[in-house]
């Protein structure tokens, strides 16, 4: 990889995140006045005018902006106002168990995904081919809020054996990473298989057959690595995806994590706590893509004389 190709993906990312900030600051000023959400109703006019004040909510909405901007280049991303804490140190809190579910759903997912579609495509039209494409299509399909509260029903309230919500023990993980996971896994089985069809029609597959290569050398040394291209695409997003994709599963079995943490934090009207997380999901997506575009080159060598060229 040159500079000039990771100077370019630096620069997109800036220019990604800086969109994503802009986009949630003004979306959330412009949708109703926190402070009277959080102080109610029966609140004075001149408590409130304090609090608008204190926050400096009260600044026209471009200073508000510039002031936050230069808050987070000096790392200071604001004050939660349900909290009365940093945004950093409640995130911080919340982050350790929002990558607990998120790296166990993204193994258990990778685990089931890429062998059923490798498999799958090996065996092409037969029986266990159209099982395979049947848990891709229900993976893919069933929403996380659906298939959470399935398990909780079955294996905790009739059998008893999961707890329902929570974290504490490993018994706590097991339901959100198999409900996180599942939707990963039919979307990689169904990418695994139709990657590997692909790789298993080319000319230089059946050259190989011809030569006499044995059929698991010609699949483990020439198939998967071509294969591997749109997989990669997909763990990356999945990857990026632990934020924003643990939120529904999160509150299904209160995982206290931080898609959790931002539902509470919209719910609250907490503006420097959303944006903080956004903004974090916005960064963790960009770093998946970069390393996503890193495993091209690394996976394929024509990705990688073609970057030296340009």
């Amino acid at each position: 990889m040159n500079a000039r190709f990771v100077a370019i993906k630096i620069g997109r990312a800036l220019v990604t995140m800086w969109l994503v900030t802009t986009f949630a600051f003004l979306i959330l000023r412009l949708s109703g006045d926190p402070i009277e959400i959080l102080l109610g109703d029966q609140a004075e006019p001149e408590v409130i005018d304090h609090y608008r004040a204190l926050y400096g909510l009260d600044r026209p909405l471009h200073e508000q902006y510039f002031k936050y901007f230069a808050g987070i280049a000096g790392g200071d991303f604001g004050f939660s106002l349900v909290d009365q804490r940093p945004v950093l140190t409640v995130i911080a809190e919340a982050v350790p168990a929002t990558l607990q579910l998120g790296l166990t759903a993204l193994l258990v997912s990778v685990a089931i995904g890429i062998p059923l579609g490798i498999v799958a495509a090996l065996n092409r039209n037969k029986p266990i081919d159209r099982f395979v494409m049947i848990f891709a299509v229900f993976g893919f399909s069933i929403p996380n809020f659906f298939l959470g509260i399935l398990l909780i029903l079955l294996f905790s309230l009739w059998l008893r054996v999961l707890p329902s919500s929570g974290m504490g023990t490993l018994w706590h993980l097991v339901m959100p990473a198999i409900t996180l996971g599942t939707a990963a896994s039919g979307s990689l089985a169904r990418f695994t298989r139709s990657s590997m069809l692909d790789v298993l029609n080319k000319l230089y597959m059946r050259t190989a057959a011809a030569k006499g290569v044995p059929r698991l050398r010609r699949i483990q040394w020439h198939a998967l690595p071509n294969a591997a291209i749109p997989v990669v695409t997909v763990l990356g997003f999945r990857l990026g995806d632990l934020v924003a994709g643990s939120i529904v599963t999160e509150t299904v079995f209160a995982w206290p994590g931080v898609g959790r943490l931002l539902v509470t934090s919209v719910s609250g009207r907490d503006l420097a706590m959303v944006q903080g997380i956004l903004l974090m999901t916005a960064f963790t997506m960009v770093i998946a893509n970069l390393l996503v575009d890193l495993a091209y080159g690394w996976i394929d060598p024509r990705i990688r004389a073609s970057t030296a060229q340009g």
